[in-house]
């Protein structure tokens, strides 16, 4: 829990009655590795912040898995639309490894919103945030390559997440083939 303290700190400069305040609302949850954290077609009611594992955020589109984000240690991840809007989800979050999150309620997050400034702001930081990754990760799906898009994956997320997810997941992750993937990582370690 100290990770997500000292992230509040950097982002809205929190203060320890605050961090008390928001501790107490926070429930820990454990996740083996291939549980369900979040189904589609549920409205999300949490946004979710690692602590330690990794969990992935995927839909179903004719029976095939297409990933959409990897979240992993000190970082956030939820169905984001699915939670602001209130309706139902429309992509299912799984732990890939063994994994342990601090989770927050909307109605907590409403709650909070009203007793402090720093906590709206915060949530207006994570909007921002989310809406950057979804416009860099459509920029990049759009012009890249696929051996650009996957030396792109390599760099972003280097030994975070790289060593730690199914290469067909990553392969799904880019828009990829998975053989369309093998070829590239023999291309890169042939140069």
């Amino acid at each position: 829990m100290e990770i997500l303290k000292n992230i509040l700190i950097d982002l809205i400069q929190i203060t320890e009655d605050e961090w008390e305040i928001l501790k107490e609302k926070l429930i820990c949850q454990h996740y083996k590795a291939k549980s369900v954290v979040s189904s589609e077609g549920k409205i999300e009611d949490a946004v979710y912040f690692i602590d330690q594992g990794l969990i992935r955020s995927y839909y179903l589109q004719d029976g095939k898995e297409i990933n959409t984000y990897f979240a992993c240690d000190g970082q956030f991840i939820s169905s984001y639309s699915s939670f602001i809007s209130q309706t139902p989800a429309l992509e299912n979050l799984e732990a890939i490894e063994e994994s342990t999150v601090y989770a927050i309620s909307f109605e907590t997050m409403a709650e909070l919103y009203q007793k402090a400034s720093k906590f709206e702001k915060l949530g207006r930081i994570m909007a921002e945030k989310n809406y950057l990754c979804v416009i860099e990760r459509t920029r990049k799906m759009q012009i890249l390559t696929a051996k650009e898009k996957y030396l792109d994956f390599i760099q972003t997320y280097a030994d975070k997440i790289v060593h730690r997810v199914p290469q067909h997941q990553i392969a799904s992750y880019l828009g990829i083939a998975p053989e369309s993937l093998s070829r590239v990582r023999k291309q890169i370690s042939i140069s």
